[in-house]
C-alpha cells in the first residue's frame, strides 16, 4: 500500500508544480506582450520591436519549460513514452512550417490544438512552444519575435484543452467541427496576439500607430484600423487553413493519439 500511496502523492504534486509553473508562464507571456503600452513611450533597438528585453525573456522562458516538461513526466505514469512522443510531435510539426506561405505554413497550426486537446492544456502548450522554438532553428526564424511567438503558438494548444468539458460527450464530426471552429479562431488570434508585438513600437504610421496616452477606447480602435488594413486577410488565410486540416485530418489522429494514451498511461486503482 505505500508504493501506491508514494505514487500517488507524487503524482499530486507533479500536477500542482505543473499548474504552478504554467501560470507562471502565462503571466510571463502576458506581461511581455502588455508591459510597452504601460510605459510613457517605447524605443526599438536597431528598429527591431523588443530587441533589448527578447532575449531576457527568451532565458527565462525555457529553463521554465523545462521544468513544466519534467513536471509532466511525473503527473502520469508509463510518461517516459509520452514525453518521447512530445519529442517526436514536435519534430514532426517542426517540420511542418517549412512549407512557409502566406499568413505563415498553412500546415503548422493545427496539430497543437488536436494534442492540446487530446493530452491536456501543459502538453499543449510544450507542443506548441518547443515546436516554434525547433521550426526557428530550422527555418533560421530566430528572432526578438521567437519568444512571444513561442507563447502564442504554447497559448493556442493550451486553450484547446479548456473545449474537454463542451465536447465530453461528442464524439465523431461534432467534435471535430467544434475543434475546426476554434481552429479558425486560434489562427485569428495568433496574429492579433502577434501584431501586439511590434505594434507599440510603431510610431511613424499615422493614426493607425500606437500613441501612449490615449484612452482604452481609442488604443483598441486605433488597433483595430491597424489590424483590418494590415494583418486580417493572412490572418482570416491562417484560420481557414487550420480549421480545414482539422476537418480532414482531425478525427484518424484523434482516434489514434487516443489508442496512443490508453496504450502508454495508466493509473493505480486500490482494492
Amino acid at each position: 500500500m505505500a508504493a501506491p500511496i508514494r505514487h500517488q502523492n507524487m503524482e499530486r504534486w507533479s500536477r500542482a508544480l505543473g499548474a504552478a509553473i504554467m501560470a507562471v508562464v502565462s503571466l510571463l507571456g502576458i506581461g511581455a506582450f502588455f508591459y510597452p503600452f504601460f510605459l510613457s513611450s517605447t524605443t526599438s533597438v536597431g528598429g527591431s520591436a523588443h530587441a533589448a528585453d527578447a532575449p531576457v525573456i527568451f532565458l527565462v522562458l525555457m529553463p521554465l519549460l523545462l521544468v513544466l516538461a519534467l513536471a509532466e513526466l511525473g503527473s502520469r505514469h508509463a510518461s517516459a513514452k509520452m514525453i518521447a512522443a512530445l519529442g517526436i510531435l514536435t519534430a514532426i510539426n517542426a517540420v511542418l512550417r517549412i512549407p512557409v506561405g502566406i499568413g505563415d505554413s498553412p500546415t503548422f497550426f493545427f496539430l497543437p490544438i488536436l494534442i492540446g486537446y487530446a493530452y491536456g492544456a501543459r502538453f499543449g502548450f510544450l507542443l506548441g512552444a518547443l515546436s516554434m522554438f525547433v521550426s526557428a532553428l530550422l527555418t533560421f526564424g530566430i528572432g526578438p519575435w521567437l519568444p512571444f511567438q513561442m507563447f502564442a503558438l504554447g497559448w493556442l494548444g493550451m486553450g484547446a484543452a479548456m473545449l474537454r468539458p463542451f465536447a465530453a460527450r461528442l464524439r465523431g464530426w461534432p467534435e471535430v467541427v467544434l475543434l475546426a471552429g476554434y481552429g479558425y479562431s486560434g489562427g485569428m488570434l495568433f496574429g492579433v496576439l502577434m501584431n501586439l508585438f511590434s505594434w507599440p513600437f510603431s510610431f511613424d504610421m499615422g493614426g493607425l500607430g500606437w500613441q501612449p496616452g490615449l484612452s482604452l477606447a481609442a488604443t483598441v480602435g486605433r488597433y483595430w484600423l491597424f489590424y483590418l488594413t494590415t494583418s486580417l486577410t493572412w490572418d482570416t488565410l491562417r484560420g481557414c487553413s487550420t480549421a480545414a486540416f482539422i476537418l480532414f485530418l482531425g478525427r484518424p489522429m484523434l482516434r489514434e493519439l487516443r489508442r496512443f494514451e490508453q496504450r502508454f498511461v495508466w493509473t493505480e486503482q486500490s482494492g
